[in-house]
Formats: structure tokens, C-alpha cells, sequence
């Protein structure tokens, strides 16, 4: 039997530390004890230390892993398909009046092109019936507008939001639209404003970046001055509107971000706009993705920055809100650290959302889908359609993705903090365990470095406000 502790073990420049897995809680200690534990021996003897002997004694230091894998949700997966659904996304069309070069749509990725398709109001109502009927035990629920480009059939989703008004009785909808924002008028502001939606709007960064990948189908012209020019026009008729606005950088990791950080910091028009930036997509690519050394060094150096504001070091405004929510997603991740006192025997790794549950997708054909970012051609993803409903197996296989690797999982000390789903391992056929095993690097890389960077800002003073936590013990 292996008696070695179910640990990981990191440093920072500062201290030595040990997060213990079944615990869930990081440990300040020694460097002699650190590097005790570090030995890659079973035998007692390599623990001979009082400091070791205090912490097992205390429960810490269990050699004790979870014995399956399976998901929480498992055994009551019907009750949340049937009354707990608190997402609908429709995809109203799959037309654009845009061709952007790393689109899903573009032809570059094995899971979608653009065409003709469009949702009619028929099947609109029925996804509607569908949400309302499915979220009996949900007070708030969303309603999310996708395409292609939304607004194309801007006269559909008026109707949608006519019938949600008629039908979801005592419900607190919310809207939100994904939009490149070129087709916005005075009139569609004002629907939009009236029905408090919230909206994200696509731009890159500065003309010569955005132009580059996000052209117009009608004649391959860039949109920057387009989208810029609607921007304004929303701020001129609801200028309150930009309060509910977010703006979607999508950025190639082999270019230089630095010019990208600075625009959404200084350009006028958006330097007051909440900011979101995400890489190019490696899922369903038809070719491999490369980076660009100088991309990390970049955007590690603003999230450094960031940091450094947090210590009252450097001054915040002078940091990229590009990397903000980056920190949101650190005082997550120590929101996460509540401590425990072992794992479950049965538990599945983090990174599946309930599919169809947390978020649902339905397509112009009728089609449903855990979310947006999977394949439309994959049929292990589809998850069922608007005229029989969710297909519960197909739901479980995805919810318990964590199978095809089982061992590698039940062996993993990120288990708790992965961060895969299936729409990172599905390679067109299933959940692919090789895809899978390689994506498991990065994402207990990810985790590493957040409880580094957690610990780092503890070692400097800083209190992170979220949650009370008790779970990162200094010795």
C-alpha cells in the first residue's frame, strides 16, 4: 500500500509550502520538512520529523485518495433537467455580416461555417416553453441572444422577449446579447436599454489590430470605425447603457499584446468599459496553435503590475483591465480553499458545468447543446432537441467526463481545481482521453500558479476579503 501523502508541494521566492489534497488546505513550513516530504520514498522512516508527526496527528498528511469517479450530481441529474435549468441560449441565426479570421464559423475549425440558417419564432417559442416548463424552481433565469450576429434578426428577438413577457409568469428574466454591434441603430438601443440587457461587444484593440482578423463579408474592409462609430452612438442616445457593456478582446498569442492593453486603457470611447480578453481557440482547430514568448512575457508583466497594486505598490490605474478579472479569478480560487476533512470516497474533478442545467444551447435546426463553445457537427455533444427534450445519458456522459482518465484523476492532487470541460477535450468524436491527458498539464499548471501567487500576496500582507478562510496555515 502506498503511504505517501496525498500532497503538492510548491515554493515561492519567500516560503516553502505543501496543499494538502484531502484537507484542501495549504501548509507554510520548513524548508527541511519540505524537502522530507519531497522524497519520492514510501518508507516511514522519510518522516521521522516532529513537525510531520504533529501535522498527521492533526489529520493532515492522509495518504487517503478518492476511490471513483463520478459527479456529484449524478443521482439527481433529473431533477435539475427538469426543473432547475436556469440558462437558454438562443442561436438565431447562422448568418454574419462579419468574417473574422479565428471564428468558429470561419472554416479554420472542424465544428461550424457560416450559412443561411436562421431559428424561426415557431421554434423559438418552443425553446421559451421548454425554459419556462424546466425552471419551476428557478426565480431568475437568462435568455442569451447568439448567431452568427444576433442582430441580423433583431425583429425575432423582439418577438422572443414579447412572448417571454406573456408567458414566464412571475420569473425574473434576464437578457443578454453577444453582438459585433455594427448593425446597432437608435432603435435597437433603446429595446435593448428598455429590456435591461446586458451586452458584450466584440472588439480587439486598436484599428490596426482589430481590422486585421474582423472584416466585413460584403467587401473584406476592416470594422473597427463601424463598431466605434455604434459605440459612440450608444453613449449619445443611453449614454447609462455603457454601465451594462463589456468588451471581448480576442487575442493572438503570437502578436504582441502590449498595444492591445493600451488602447482599452486610454482610447477614449472604451477606457471607462469593463474589458475581457481571450486567446484564440484551440478546440476543434484543423491546425496546431503556437505562442509567442514574448505574448506570456507581456501579459505576465501587466498581471504583475496588478499584484503590485494590490500591496499598495503601484498605482492601479496604471494597470491593464485586461488582467483584472485574471485576479477575480484568484480570490475564486481562494474562495475555494474551504478546508475539509478528506475527499469523498466518490467525486469527479471541477470543470464540467451541468450540462443543460447551469447553461443550454439551442440551435437554429433545434438542436441543444451544453453551451455555445461546443461542436455543432459532434454528436456525443448534442444533448438532445426542442421536440424530445434532453437525452439523460448523453447528459451524464459529459457531466462525468472524469471516466475516460479515471486513474490519472483519482491520482490527481488538482482534482478539486481542474478546469476542464468537455468542450477542451471532445475532438470531434467523444471525449478523447489523449486530448484530455494533454490538456491535464495546463490545467494543474493553472492551478499551481494561482495558489503560488496566493501565497506570494499573503507573505507581503495582503487579506484577500472574500470568504472566511481558515486554510492557509503558517507554521
Amino acid at each position: 500500500m502506498n503511504n505517501r501523502p496525498f500532497i503538492n508541494l510548491f515554493k515561492t521566492r519567500g516560503a516553502y509550502y505543501v496543499y494538502d489534497v484531502n484537507r484542501n488546505s495549504i501548509l507554510r513550513t520548513e524548508k527541511k520538512v519540505w524537502e522530507s516530504l519531497n522524497q519520492d520514498c514510501n518508507d516511514e522512516k522519510t518522516y521521522e520529523n516532529n513537525t510531520i508527526k504533529n501535522l498527521k496527528e492533526r489529520g493532515f498528511l492522509s495518504p487517503n485518495k478518492v476511490e471513483g469517479i463520478v459527479h456529484p450530481t449524478n443521482e439527481i441529474i433529473e431533477d435539475y433537467l427538469n426543473s432547475k435549468i436556469s440558462m437558454l441560449d438562443f442561436q438565431v441565426t447562422q448568418q454574419c455580416n462579419f468574417r473574422c479570421e479565428y471564428c468558429s464559423y470561419s472554416g479554420a475549425y472542424e465544428n461550424r461555417v457560416h450559412s443561411n440558417k436562421r431559428m424561426t419564432f415557431e421554434l423559438a417559442k418552443k425553446g421559451v416553453d421548454f425554459l419556462i416548463e424546466h425552471s419551476v424552481e428557478q426565480k431568475h433565469v437568462y435568455v442569451g441572444f447568439y448567431g452568427g450576429e444576433p442582430l441580423i434578426e433583431f425583429e425575432l428577438i423582439k418577438k422572443i422577449i414579447e412572448y417571454i413577457k406573456k408567458n414566464a409568469y412571475g420569473k425574473d428574466v434576464r437578457y443578454t446579447l453577444t453582438t459585433n454591434a455594427t448593425l446597432l441603430n437608435e432603435e435597437i438601443i433603446d429595446f435593448l436599454y428598455k429590456n435591461d440587457f446586458t451586452m458584450t461587444i466584440s472588439l480587439d484593440g486598436p484599428k490596426e489590430v482589430h481590422d486585421k482578423s474582423r472584416k466585413f463579408a460584403l467587401n473584406s474592409c476592416g470594422t473597427f470605425d463601424k463598431v466605434i462609430e455604434k459605440i459612440k452612438l450608444i453613449k449619445q442616445v443611453h449614454p447609462e447603457f455603457m454601465e451594462k457593456i463589456s468588451f471581448n478582446a480576442v487575442v493572438d498569442p503570437m502578436k504582441d499584446i502590449s498595444c492591445v492593453c493600451k488602447f482599452f486603457d486610454n482610447y477614449e470611447t472604451v477606457k471607462e468599459a469593463m474589458v475581457i480578453y481571450s486567446e484564440i481557440s484551440e478546440n476543434y482547430t484543423k491546425k496546431e496553435t503556437s505562442v509567442d514568448e514574448k505574448y506570456y512575457q507581456n501579459i505576465n508583466y501587466e498581471y504583475f503590475k496588478l499584484l503590485l497594486s494590490k500591496l499598495n505598490k503601484f498605482d492601479e490605474k496604471r494597470t491593464s483591465k485586461l488582467v483584472r478579472k485574471r485576479f477575480l479569478d484568484l480570490e475564486t480560487t481562494y474562495r475555494y480553499l474551504r478546508p475539509t476533512e478528506k475527499l469523498l470516497k466518490y467525486m469527479h474533478h471541477a470543470g464540467p458545468c451541468i450540462p443543460g442545467a447551469q447553461r443550454l444551447f439551442l440551435n437554429a435546426d433545434g438542436d441543444f447543446y451544453p453551451c455555445e463553445r461546443v461542436s455543432e457537427t459532434s454528436e456525443a455533444v448534442k444533448i438532445g432537441n426542442i421536440e424530445n427534450g434532453l437525452d439523460t445519458n448523453k447528459v451524464l456522459n459529459i457531466l462525468n467526463i472524469g471516466k475516460i482518465s479515471e486513474e490519472n484523476c483519482k491520482n490527481c492532487w488538482a482534482i478539486r481545481f481542474c478546469s476542464l470541460c468537455i468542450a477542451a477535450i471532445d475532438d470531434g468524436n467523444g471525449a478523447s482521453k489523449e486530448l484530455k491527458l494533454k490538456r491535464c498539464q495546463v490545467a494543474r499548471k493553472t492551478a499551481e500558479n494561482k495558489f503560488m501567487d496566493i501565497c506570494a500576496l499573503k507573505e507581503f500582507g495582503y487579506k484577500f476579503t472574500k470568504g472566511k478562510n481558515t486554510n492557509i496555515i503558517y507554521r
